[in-house]
Protein backbone atom coordinates (compact mmCIF):
# COMPACT_ATOMS: atom_id res chain seq x y z
CA UNK A 1 0.00 0.00 0.00
CA UNK A 2 2.35 2.35 0.86
CA UNK A 3 4.24 1.44 -2.37
CA UNK A 4 1.51 2.43 -4.51
CA UNK A 5 0.88 6.29 -5.62
CA UNK A 6 -1.45 8.62 -3.67
CA UNK A 7 -4.06 9.50 -6.59
CA UNK A 8 -6.50 11.19 -4.10
CA UNK A 9 -5.04 13.89 -2.66
CA UNK A 10 -6.67 15.51 0.42
CA UNK A 11 -9.09 11.98 0.41
CA UNK A 12 -9.11 10.76 3.99
CA UNK A 13 -8.52 6.85 4.07
CA UNK A 14 -11.39 4.88 5.95
CA UNK A 15 -11.83 1.10 7.01
CA UNK A 16 -15.27 0.83 7.89
CA UNK A 17 -16.39 -2.90 9.48
CA UNK A 18 -19.42 -5.03 7.35
CA UNK A 19 -20.87 -8.20 7.55
CA UNK A 20 -17.57 -9.63 5.75
CA UNK A 21 -15.14 -7.72 7.38
CA UNK A 22 -13.97 -4.58 6.65
CA UNK A 23 -14.35 -2.04 3.45
CA UNK A 24 -11.55 0.02 2.12
CA UNK A 25 -12.70 3.96 1.31
CA UNK A 26 -11.43 7.46 0.13
CA UNK A 27 -13.52 9.68 1.48
CA UNK A 28 -12.97 13.93 0.41
CA UNK A 29 -14.92 17.01 -0.57
CA UNK A 30 -17.99 18.71 1.20
CA UNK A 31 -21.95 18.43 0.36
CA UNK A 32 -24.48 15.91 -1.10
CA UNK A 33 -23.04 12.90 -0.26
CA UNK A 34 -22.48 10.58 -3.82
CA UNK A 35 -20.36 7.29 -3.32
CA UNK A 36 -18.97 6.00 -6.52
CA UNK A 37 -18.07 2.21 -7.32
CA UNK A 38 -15.73 0.95 -9.67
CA UNK A 39 -15.85 -2.23 -12.23
CA UNK A 40 -14.04 -5.12 -12.83
CA UNK A 41 -10.85 -5.46 -13.21
CA UNK A 42 -10.20 -2.33 -11.07
CA UNK A 43 -10.12 -0.76 -7.76
CA UNK A 44 -11.61 2.28 -6.94
CA UNK A 45 -8.53 4.18 -8.08
CA UNK A 46 -10.64 4.28 -11.47
CA UNK A 47 -12.41 6.87 -10.11
CA UNK A 48 -8.74 9.72 -9.96
CA UNK A 49 -9.47 11.83 -12.76
CA UNK A 50 -13.05 12.59 -11.50
CA UNK A 51 -13.04 12.85 -7.68
CA UNK A 52 -11.75 16.50 -6.97
CA UNK A 53 -14.13 17.84 -9.52
CA UNK A 54 -16.98 15.85 -7.90
CA UNK A 55 -15.45 17.05 -4.37
CA UNK A 56 -16.04 20.65 -5.33
CA UNK A 57 -19.64 20.01 -4.53
CA UNK A 58 -19.82 17.10 -3.01
CA UNK A 59 -18.82 14.50 0.11
CA UNK A 60 -17.32 11.99 -1.94
CA UNK A 61 -16.96 8.27 -0.65
CA UNK A 62 -15.10 5.69 -2.98
CA UNK A 63 -14.92 2.56 -1.67
CA UNK A 64 -13.71 -0.69 -3.12
CA UNK A 65 -16.14 -3.59 -3.54
CA UNK A 66 -15.71 -6.48 -1.25
CA UNK A 67 -13.15 -8.92 -3.21
CA UNK A 68 -11.85 -5.78 -4.52
CA UNK A 69 -8.48 -3.74 -4.05
CA UNK A 70 -8.23 -3.56 -0.22
CA UNK A 71 -11.61 -4.46 0.91
CA UNK A 72 -11.84 -8.12 2.74
CA UNK A 73 -12.32 -10.56 0.14
CA UNK A 74 -13.70 -13.78 1.78
CA UNK A 75 -14.33 -17.28 0.46
CA UNK A 76 -17.30 -17.65 -1.75
CA UNK A 77 -19.94 -19.67 -0.79
CA UNK A 78 -21.95 -22.70 -2.64
CA UNK A 79 -24.99 -20.18 -3.80
CA UNK A 80 -22.77 -17.31 -4.56
CA UNK A 81 -24.66 -14.89 -2.77
CA UNK A 82 -21.63 -13.32 -0.75
CA UNK A 83 -20.56 -11.60 -3.78
CA UNK A 84 -24.07 -10.81 -5.04
CA UNK A 85 -25.34 -7.23 -6.07
CA UNK A 86 -27.72 -7.43 -3.29
CA UNK A 87 -24.69 -7.97 -0.68
CA UNK A 88 -22.71 -5.79 -2.02
CA UNK A 89 -25.09 -3.10 -2.04
CA UNK A 90 -25.84 -3.84 1.86
CA UNK A 91 -21.90 -3.20 2.56
CA UNK A 92 -22.19 0.44 0.77
CA UNK A 93 -25.58 1.43 2.70
CA UNK A 94 -23.46 0.33 6.24
CA UNK A 95 -20.52 2.42 5.07
CA UNK A 96 -22.37 5.15 3.87
CA UNK A 97 -24.46 4.84 7.34
CA UNK A 98 -21.00 4.93 8.88
CA UNK A 99 -19.74 8.01 7.43
CA UNK A 100 -23.59 9.44 8.58
CA UNK A 101 -25.52 9.46 5.23
CA UNK A 102 -28.85 7.89 4.89
CA UNK A 103 -29.79 9.08 1.53
CA UNK A 104 -27.11 9.53 -1.01
CA UNK A 105 -26.38 9.88 -4.83
CA UNK A 106 -24.82 6.86 -6.91
CA UNK A 107 -22.45 6.58 -9.75
CA UNK A 108 -21.34 3.17 -10.81
CA UNK A 109 -19.46 1.89 -13.28
CA UNK A 110 -19.37 -1.62 -14.58
CA UNK A 111 -19.70 -4.38 -11.64
CA UNK A 112 -20.23 -1.12 -9.64
CA UNK A 113 -23.01 0.25 -11.64
CA UNK A 114 -24.59 -3.27 -11.37
CA UNK A 115 -24.28 -2.77 -7.35
CA UNK A 116 -25.91 0.49 -8.09
CA UNK A 117 -29.01 0.07 -9.92
CA UNK A 118 -29.34 -3.23 -7.39
CA UNK A 119 -29.09 -0.86 -4.33
CA UNK A 120 -31.93 1.60 -5.83
CA UNK A 121 -33.97 -1.33 -6.34
CA UNK A 122 -33.29 -2.82 -2.75
CA UNK A 123 -33.30 0.24 -0.63
CA UNK A 124 -35.19 3.05 -2.70
CA UNK A 125 -35.44 5.21 0.21
CA UNK A 126 -31.91 6.03 -0.13
CA UNK A 127 -30.35 6.24 -3.13
CA UNK A 128 -31.47 9.77 -4.54
CA UNK A 129 -30.00 9.52 -7.56
CA UNK A 130 -28.54 7.38 -10.05
CA UNK A 131 -25.46 7.36 -12.65
CA UNK A 132 -24.96 4.05 -14.45
CA UNK A 133 -21.68 4.15 -16.44
CA UNK A 134 -21.55 1.99 -19.44
CA UNK A 135 -23.12 -1.15 -18.66
CA UNK A 136 -26.88 -2.44 -19.48
CA UNK A 137 -29.24 -4.39 -16.86
CA UNK A 138 -27.57 -8.25 -16.21
CA UNK A 139 -30.64 -9.57 -17.44
CA UNK A 140 -30.33 -7.98 -20.83
CA UNK A 141 -27.16 -9.03 -20.77
CA UNK A 142 -27.89 -13.06 -20.30
CA UNK A 143 -31.11 -12.59 -22.08
CA UNK A 144 -29.59 -11.66 -25.34
CA UNK A 145 -26.65 -13.67 -25.13
CA UNK A 146 -26.10 -13.66 -29.14
CA UNK A 147 -22.87 -15.49 -30.82
CA UNK A 148 -21.93 -11.69 -31.40
CA UNK A 149 -22.02 -10.64 -27.28
CA UNK A 150 -21.00 -14.09 -25.74
CA UNK A 151 -17.53 -13.37 -28.25
CA UNK A 152 -17.73 -9.40 -26.97
CA UNK A 153 -18.14 -10.85 -23.25
CA UNK A 154 -16.80 -14.01 -23.22
CA UNK A 155 -15.05 -13.46 -19.41
CA UNK A 156 -19.01 -13.44 -18.51
CA UNK A 157 -19.37 -17.23 -19.37
CA UNK A 158 -15.60 -17.77 -18.10
CA UNK A 159 -15.58 -16.23 -15.12
CA UNK A 160 -19.18 -17.79 -13.80
CA UNK A 161 -17.27 -21.46 -14.52
CA UNK A 162 -17.01 -23.37 -11.10
CA UNK A 163 -14.16 -23.35 -8.90
CA UNK A 164 -11.40 -23.83 -9.06
CA UNK A 165 -10.91 -24.09 -13.25
CA UNK A 166 -10.80 -20.06 -13.98
CA UNK A 167 -9.08 -19.17 -10.85
CA UNK A 168 -6.34 -21.56 -11.91
CA UNK A 169 -5.90 -20.30 -15.54
CA UNK A 170 -5.80 -16.76 -14.70
CA UNK A 171 -3.62 -17.28 -11.79
CA UNK A 172 -1.10 -18.35 -14.71
CA UNK A 173 -0.17 -15.34 -15.71
CA UNK A 174 -2.71 -12.75 -13.70
CA UNK A 175 -1.30 -9.83 -14.88
CA UNK A 176 -1.14 -10.44 -18.61
CA UNK A 177 -4.63 -11.43 -17.89
CA UNK A 178 -5.63 -8.10 -16.40
CA UNK A 179 -3.88 -6.18 -18.97
CA UNK A 180 -5.56 -7.75 -21.49
CA UNK A 181 -9.05 -7.15 -20.45
CA UNK A 182 -7.96 -3.32 -20.09
CA UNK A 183 -6.54 -2.64 -23.48
CA UNK A 184 -9.15 -4.77 -25.36
CA UNK A 185 -12.23 -2.87 -23.62
CA UNK A 186 -10.34 0.49 -24.14
CA UNK A 187 -11.55 3.04 -27.01
CA UNK A 188 -7.79 2.70 -28.01
CA UNK A 189 -7.53 -0.93 -27.86
CA UNK A 190 -4.10 -0.88 -25.73
CA UNK A 191 -3.48 0.52 -22.30
CA UNK A 192 -2.30 3.91 -23.33
CA UNK A 193 -5.78 5.73 -21.75
CA UNK A 194 -4.56 4.52 -18.50
CA UNK A 195 -2.16 6.72 -15.85
CA UNK A 196 0.47 3.77 -14.92
CA UNK A 197 0.11 5.06 -11.26
CA UNK A 198 -3.52 3.52 -11.76
CA UNK A 199 -2.22 0.54 -13.23
CA UNK A 200 0.19 -0.20 -10.59
CA UNK A 201 -2.58 -0.73 -8.14
CA UNK A 202 -5.08 -2.21 -10.37
CA UNK A 203 -1.76 -4.81 -10.87
CA UNK A 204 -1.42 -4.89 -6.58
CA UNK A 205 -5.03 -5.60 -6.43
CA UNK A 206 -5.13 -8.09 -9.16
CA UNK A 207 -1.50 -10.42 -8.39
CA UNK A 208 -3.40 -12.41 -5.52
CA UNK A 209 -5.29 -15.60 -5.54
CA UNK A 210 -7.85 -14.66 -3.01
CA UNK A 211 -9.01 -11.70 -4.94
CA UNK A 212 -9.00 -13.50 -8.40
CA UNK A 213 -11.57 -16.28 -6.68
CA UNK A 214 -13.67 -13.18 -5.34
CA UNK A 215 -13.86 -11.68 -8.79
CA UNK A 216 -14.78 -15.23 -9.93
CA UNK A 217 -17.34 -15.61 -7.89
CA UNK A 218 -18.87 -11.88 -8.55
CA UNK A 219 -19.36 -13.44 -12.09
CA UNK A 220 -20.90 -16.51 -10.67
CA UNK A 221 -23.02 -14.23 -8.47
CA UNK A 222 -23.83 -12.80 -11.61
CA UNK A 223 -24.89 -16.02 -13.89
CA UNK A 224 -27.26 -17.32 -10.94
CA UNK A 225 -28.43 -15.14 -8.15
CA UNK A 226 -28.11 -11.77 -9.90
CA UNK A 227 -29.69 -12.64 -12.85
CA UNK A 228 -32.91 -14.45 -10.93
CA UNK A 229 -33.06 -11.37 -8.51
CA UNK A 230 -33.51 -8.93 -11.44
CA UNK A 231 -35.85 -11.52 -13.17
CA UNK A 232 -37.94 -11.37 -10.17
CA UNK A 233 -38.12 -7.77 -9.77
CA UNK A 234 -38.55 -7.11 -13.91
CA UNK A 235 -41.92 -10.02 -13.57
CA UNK A 236 -43.13 -8.06 -10.45
CA UNK A 237 -42.84 -4.66 -12.33
CA UNK A 238 -40.37 -3.25 -9.86
CA UNK A 239 -38.52 -0.16 -11.14
CA UNK A 240 -35.78 2.55 -10.02
CA UNK A 241 -37.43 5.32 -7.79
CA UNK A 242 -34.93 8.06 -8.54
CA UNK A 243 -33.90 10.09 -11.37
CA UNK A 244 -31.61 7.85 -13.84
CA UNK A 245 -28.69 8.86 -16.07
CA UNK A 246 -26.74 6.15 -18.36
CA UNK A 247 -24.14 7.18 -20.17
CA UNK A 248 -22.31 4.47 -21.90
CA UNK A 249 -18.24 5.14 -24.56
CA UNK A 250 -19.08 4.75 -27.88
CA UNK A 251 -16.97 2.65 -28.77
CA UNK A 252 -18.07 0.55 -25.43
CA UNK A 253 -19.73 -2.29 -24.95
CA UNK A 254 -23.35 -1.21 -24.80
CA UNK A 255 -22.90 0.49 -28.09
CA UNK A 256 -22.17 -2.75 -30.07
CA UNK A 257 -25.97 -3.63 -28.58
CA UNK A 258 -29.49 -2.19 -28.94
CA UNK A 259 -29.65 1.12 -27.31
CA UNK A 260 -28.94 1.15 -24.02
CA UNK A 261 -31.57 3.62 -23.19
CA UNK A 262 -33.80 1.24 -24.07
CA UNK A 263 -32.66 -1.65 -22.27
CA UNK A 264 -32.81 0.52 -19.56
CA UNK A 265 -36.64 1.75 -20.00
CA UNK A 266 -38.01 -1.90 -20.71
CA UNK A 267 -36.70 -3.11 -17.51
CA UNK A 268 -35.38 -1.15 -14.68
CA UNK A 269 -35.50 2.43 -15.29
CA UNK A 270 -38.73 3.63 -17.31
CA UNK A 271 -37.15 7.59 -17.09
CA UNK A 272 -33.74 7.58 -17.88
CA UNK A 273 -32.08 9.69 -19.65
CA UNK A 274 -28.45 9.48 -21.16
CA UNK A 275 -26.11 9.42 -24.23
CA UNK A 276 -22.72 8.11 -25.37
CA UNK A 277 -19.64 10.10 -24.95
CA UNK A 278 -16.26 9.59 -27.08
CA UNK A 279 -14.60 6.74 -25.20
CA UNK A 280 -14.38 2.95 -24.78
CA UNK A 281 -15.66 1.50 -21.61
CA UNK A 282 -13.72 2.75 -19.17
CA UNK A 283 -15.13 6.41 -19.63
CA UNK A 284 -14.49 8.16 -16.40
CA UNK A 285 -10.86 7.32 -17.46
CA UNK A 286 -10.68 7.73 -20.76
CA UNK A 287 -13.18 10.95 -21.13
CA UNK A 288 -13.29 12.60 -17.83
CA UNK A 289 -14.11 15.88 -19.08
CA UNK A 290 -17.30 14.71 -20.74
CA UNK A 291 -17.89 12.47 -18.01
CA UNK A 292 -18.42 15.29 -15.21
CA UNK A 293 -20.48 17.70 -18.22
CA UNK A 294 -22.71 15.10 -17.36
CA UNK A 295 -22.46 14.02 -14.03
CA UNK A 296 -21.71 17.08 -12.60
CA UNK A 297 -25.34 18.87 -13.28
CA UNK A 298 -27.05 15.40 -12.85
CA UNK A 299 -26.15 15.60 -9.24
CA UNK A 300 -26.87 18.25 -8.53
CA UNK A 301 -30.33 18.76 -10.09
Amino acid sequence: MSDLADLFPGFDSRWIATDIGKTFARVGGSGPPVVLLHGFPQTHVMWHKVAADLATRHTVVIPDLRGYGWSSAPAGDAGHVLYSKRAMGQDIVKVMEELGHVRFGVVGHDRGARVGYRLALDHPGRVERLALLDIMPTLVMWEGMTAARAMQVYHWTFLAQPAPMPERLIGGNPIAWQDDKLASWSGTRDLSVFDARALAHYHAFFNNPDRIHALCEDYRAGATVDLKQDQDDRDAGRTIACPVLALWGASGIPAASSSPLESWRTTFAPQVQGTGVPSGHFVAEENPADTLEHLLPFLSA
